[in-house]
């Protein structure tokens, strides 16, 4: 089992946590980003992939390479969308863990909310990190 980072969009914090999840646990955690990434040090079962810029590399790199059985972290929700069927257990920042059953409705939202959006409708975006997070 391997833990993905979509690391271009995860909060600090998220990552802080990935960490020393990786360290307890003896997981392989790989941080995919198309920019360049500051591991800490002393923490040998980290590694990054630096992919090349543009729309979804990063997306594109963890769909290929995720396995069932791995873990995912990521906002994405087509991404999720990707990884799900493939048995990968797919958790987004906040800690809400996408699922077969969920994931069609919540892309689905997050299409609509798309739509609107290139309509110029303001939506406005997801709340800030509170005590609960």
């Amino acid at each position: 089992m391997k833990l993905w980072i979509d690391a271009d969009a995860a909060p600090l914090a998220v990552k802080e946590v990935c960490y020393r999840a990786s360290e307890r646990l003896s997981l392989e955690t790989i941080l995919v980003a198309n920019q360049r990434l500051q591991l800490p040090v002393g923490y040998p079962h980290l590694s990054a992939v630096r992919v090349e810029g543009g729309p979804d590399v990063a997306d594109r790199y963890i769909a290929e390479h995720a396995e069932t059985g791995d873990v995912a972290i990521t906002a994405d929700i087509p991404l999720a969308a990707l990884l799900v069927p493939k048995g990968v257990v797919v958790i987004d920042p906040r800690g809400d863990v996408h699922t077969a059953e969920s994931i069609g409705e919540r892309l689905s939202v997050r299409n609509f909310m798309e739509t609107l959006r290139s309509t110029g409708v303001e939506t406005g975006g997801p709340a800030a990190y509170g005590a609960r997070e």
